[in-house]
């Protein structure tokens, strides 16, 4: 048994820590609402995010985050990409020693063009990190509660600690594969979102099945292109954290991603989209970040530029289409 603290009690923070306590883990999930952690005690429940799911009794919830800090030696980090940064800086005076952290988000920051383990690394002090490791794949929150067959990658350049991870989550419904490509897995889970709001344009345009797979594949092309350029192993992208996950999100009415895409495609306007799902949909920003490591490492990106035009140029998304189809004729495969 591990101490374990979940820093986020979204949807997919309170899924893993359902996973880490029934796998037996002392595991205490932080909210920064006192309400939440209120629910989650006292109801077991967290109606908000996982509506009509029973948590484990004996997972705890705090507002505390000292609590939460001091609580273990491992650290789960679930909050949204853009409140990364001011979690560490409030959680750093509360760290003593080193601890293993793991991230579940899935995201770029926009103009410094970090990812997750760039931006935890910059923002914790090297002494009290022992290890970062990434966590991601195909895992919608809402089936990992009902036990459905989920499978996801533990990503570290030390595979000791990809496998402590392996180990902390796995069990009989919760698979976890290890990998030493943390830059594939960050980026492959990351950009997937932005591939996932253009599959829910499509399907918000009626376009079918046929345009949803040219976006899947396509997408996956322009997703491995930079990756490999910025140094991750073009295998990485053919396995969970790229085509795994791709599937999963563009095709799923689980997926924020797809159905900020979806109202998009229907007519919507982003601000209103936005305020109607209610939740942090990290395809929006992860689009602005990809548009602009497109440019930096010179990648074209073509779907990634049109959703880019449509978020923020107010481009309406059937010329998107249309411009992406009479493109220059070129090669299916090219080289990386």
């Amino acid at each position: 048994m591990e101490n374990v603290t979940v820093l986020g009690a979204g949807s997919w923070g309170s899924a893993l820590a359902l996973v880490l306590a029934e796998n037996g883990h002392n595991t205490l999930v932080w909210t920064h609402r006192d309400e939440q952690a209120i629910e989650i005690n006292l109801h077991h429940s967290n109606q908000k995010y996982l509506p009509n799911i029973q948590l484990p009794e004996k997972l705890v919830a705090t507002s505390n985050l000292e609590q939460a800090i001091l609580h273990s030696d491992i650290v789960v980090v679930a909050v949204p990409t853009k409140a990364i940064r001011e979690v560490c800086s409030t959680m750093e005076p509360f760290l003593t020693g080193k601890k293993l952290f793991v991230h579940v988000s899935k995201g770029i920051e926009p103009d410094s063009l970090m990812r997750i383990s760039e931006i935890l690394t910059e923002s914790l002090s090297p002494e009290v990190v022992e290890e970062i490791v990434v966590l991601s794949g195909p895992s919608h929150a809402e089936e990992v509660v009902l036990h459905h067959p989920t499978t996801i990658t533990a990503a570290c350049s030390n595979l000791d600690a990809a496998e402590k991870v392996q180990d902390l989550f796995m069990n009989n419904y919760f698979r976890v594969y290890t990998n030493d490509d943390v830059i594939g897995v960050e980026l492959g889970g990351a950009l997937k979102n932005v591939i996932a709001l253009a599959a829910g344009i499509s399907d918000g345009l009626d376009y079918g099945d046929n345009a949803k797979a040219a976006l899947i594949t396509r997408g996956l092309a322009e997703i491995t292109r930079l990756g490999v350029k910025m140094g991750g192993n073009p295998f990485t992208f053919a396995g969970l954290t790229g085509m795994g996950d791709l599937i999963a999100t563009c095709t799923s009415v689980h997926s924020r991603n797809w159905k900020a895409g979806n109202m998009l495609g229907k007519g919507l306007k982003l601000d209103e989209v936005l305020e109607q799902i209610g939740m942090v949909v990290e395809g929006v920003r992860t689009t602005k970040a990809a548009y602009q490591l497109s440019e930096r490492y010179e990648v074209p990106m073509p779907i990634t530029m049109a959703l880019f035009e449509i978020l923020f140029d107010n481009k309406e998304p059937k010329v998107a289409v249309d411009e992406l189809m009479i493109r220059m004729k070129k090669r299916e495969i090219d080289l990386y």
